[in-house]
């Protein structure tokens, strides 16, 4: 097996260890190159059946001999082009394992926002002027309702941390996913509506897709309630940034916790970057001490699977793109 590693931010280096794993995984006479940049990633193309990283089509077109890409980024959307969703050629990757740090950042970011706590860091030593302001817009999660968008993996490790908080959770799916303890009945999308209406906090775990972009828009800020709370850690294009801003800043919602933005990174003149009540950070939710262990784990799991003609974990569907 020919097998091709390009390192990227979530898998900067790859040490001996890893490297001897795969070998062992991938079985005798594996070749295995590491490419260091896009140059060294297109020359090696021609001989590889298996990349591990990121594929574009310039790669593509000179790999004749490519039959499975294992991501190393959660989402699907930058491998789609056409040319790889038209060919039969595999697409997997850590669809499913990133829920737990994506949750944990989504109420970092809700949590800075219902106890005031960016504002207050923001202020410095001037805070104290606010105190009395900052504690009578704060408010406990007890008792509110976590809508979320998207039942997978992320959503449902928001949803175990949601019920910690003492919150009632709702779920959309597009697909009939099975409930969990903390959502004893998942809502197909014609019910989605209803989430907006109800929510207090609405959360998206979806990825990006035809179907998934722009989805917040200014129809479902107009259907949330006016103290109501957007979350994203997912793609920064399921919003539509400037009906979010309009609806912040009229009132139509409370406020909004982004850790991804439509355009990356965000231009310093965007007004989302002053919109009051609008906390961001700068696509940093993807980070856990974890992730490459257990990505890389899958990896090679799915060696083993590949070779024995077995299905890979974490595969994904290139034509609806997750």
């Amino acid at each position: 097996m020919n097998i091709l590693i390009i390192p990227g931010v979530t898998m900067p280096t790859v040490d001996e260890a890893l490297l001897a794993r795969i070998h062992e995984a991938a079985g005798p006479g594996t070749q295995i190159r590491i490419a260091d940049t896009p140059g060294e990633a297109i020359e090696a193309m021609e001989d590889v059946e298996v990349v591990l990283g990121v594929i574009t089509p310039p790669m593509f077109a000179r790999g004749r001999r490519l039959r499975w890409v294992h991501a190393i980024t959660s989402g699907a959307d930058a491998y789609l082009f056409p040319e790889m969703v038209a060919s039969d050629i595999l697409l997997s990757g850590d669809k499913g394992l990133v829920g737990s740090h994506l949750a944990d950042h989504t109420f970092a970011l809700l949590l800075s926002l219902t106890r005031r706590l960016a504002r207050a860091v923001q202020d410095g030593p001037r805070s104290w002027e606010h105190r009395v302001a900052y504690r009578a817009e704060e408010f406990e999660l007890e008792g509110c309702t976590m809508g979320i968008v998207g039942f997978g993996g992320t959503g449902r490790a928001i949803a175990r941390r949601a019920a910690g908080f003492g919150m009632r959770c709702i779920a959309v799916d597009c697909d009939p996913v099975p409930p969990t303890a903390e959502v004893p009945e998942v809502w197909g999308s014609d019910r989605l509506d209803e989430l907006f209406r109800s929510a207090d906090v609405v959360t998206s775990g979806l990825p990006l897709a035809s179907s998934t972009r722009h989805l917040f828009n200014a129809r479902a800020f107009d259907l949330m309630k006016p103290s109501a709370i957007l979350v994203n850690v997912t793609r920064g294009e399921v919003v539509d940034a400037d009906a979010l801003v309009a609806a912040v800043r009229s009132g139509q919602i409370a406020g909004a916790g982004l850790d991804v933005a439509p355009v990356e990174p965000l231009p310093a003149e965007h007004p989302l970057w002053s919109t009051p009540n609008v906390v961001m950070t700068p696509h940093t939710a993807g980070a856990s001490q974890f992730r490459i262990s257990r990505n890389m784990d899958r990896f090679c799991r799915n060696l083993v699977s590949f070779r024995t003609g077995e299905p890979l974990e974490g595969l994904i569907n290139k034509a609806r793109g997750f």
